[in-house]
């Protein structure tokens, strides 16, 4: 069993166009009509991914077996929907989805002094959509992606292909540390560097703590860097919480300078209090906590 994320996700391009066919020539409804056999399918067709996450809700959600197998089709089954949903929003469908800021005050304030600042998410809800929450804040908010620029070049292309483009910068982490010289530049401009702190890539550096009462690997990147640049650190969410609403989370980080374990503690207390509300919208489908045997 993989014990890290191996830098992409599942999924192909055929996929990808029979949802944006019917998302754009039949509707939502019928779009997550299609999901409820591709939710099916993943069950049992991703081994993997289907070990993993029903470890995910019968070891460290304490659900008992039964419930279990069926949340494991629900993770599915709500994780197609964020997709189908992004592609909805991106596609000029904004209008069919509600919304609801909480801690948006935050965000304004960040960008009123004028020194950029920290976002990191964690890969739960649907926060590639964030961008069009952040659209709506008082000042023009630019928003930098630090990513390892792993995912499925085919599939990025053809979504760039169908839908608007997005405003959303990308900075590409680099071996020779070059990305730390654009961070400080994004920041100087009063850019919003935006991070996951829930998945690395070998051989990249790590830190150790408990999630869910089970010790668990994280990027070191998000947390030195959140500990050391000075700068405002936020744990941003966009959770899914009915057919078409939203709401976006964002929760002051207790920053104390270069002290990254303290504020890797923070930041997992957050995640934990996050999935507590929002269970199903855990979407990482791997062993993340390196306790599953081949």
């Amino acid at each position: 069993m993989t014990t890290e994320w191996e830098g992409k996700s599942r999924g192909s391009v055929l996929g990808y166009k029979i949802f944006v066919f019917c998302i754009k020539n039949l509707g939502l409804r019928t779009a997550y009509f299609v999901l409820i056999f591709v939710a099916f399918y993943f069950c049992f067709f991703a081994s993997k991914s289907t070990k993993s996450i029903y470890y995910y809700f019968r070891k460290r959600r304490k659900n008992s077996r039964l419930k279990s197998v069926l949340r494991v089709y629900k993770s599915y089954f709500v994780f197609g929907q964020t997709i189908i949903d992004k592609i909805a929003i991106s596609s000029g469908l904004r209008n069919k989805f509600t919304y609801h800021f909480d801690g948006v005050e935050l965000l304004n304030n960040i960008l009123r002094a004028k020194k950029g600042g920290i976002f990191i998410s964690a890969h739960v809800g649907n926060f590639e959509i964030a961008e069009y929450f952040l659209n709506e804040l008082e000042e023009n908010i630019t928003i930098s992606l630090l990513t390892t620029d792993t995912e499925h070049s085919d599939i990025k292309a053809y979504l760039e292909s169908v839908t608007s483009k997005s405003n959303i910068k990308f900075i590409i982490i680099k071996d020779d540390l070059s990305h730390i010289f654009e961070i400080n530049a994004a920041l100087s401009r009063n850019e919003i560097i935006c991070i996951t702190g829930d998945r690395y890539v070998k051989p990249s550096k790590t830190l150790t703590h408990n999630l869910l009462e089970q010790k668990a690997d994280f990027p070191a990147g998000p947390f030195l860097l959140g500990s050391r640049l000075k700068v405002p650190v936020i744990f941003v969410y966009v959770m899914k919480e009915t057919t078409k609403h939203y709401h976006l989370y964002a929760r002051q980080a207790e920053v104390k300078h270069r002290d990254h374990n303290a504020l890797l503690q923070s930041y997992t207390e957050s995640l934990e209090w996050i999935l507590k509300k929002h269970p199903l919208q855990w979407f990482n489908y791997f062993d993340f906590w390196n306790d599953l045997k081949d």
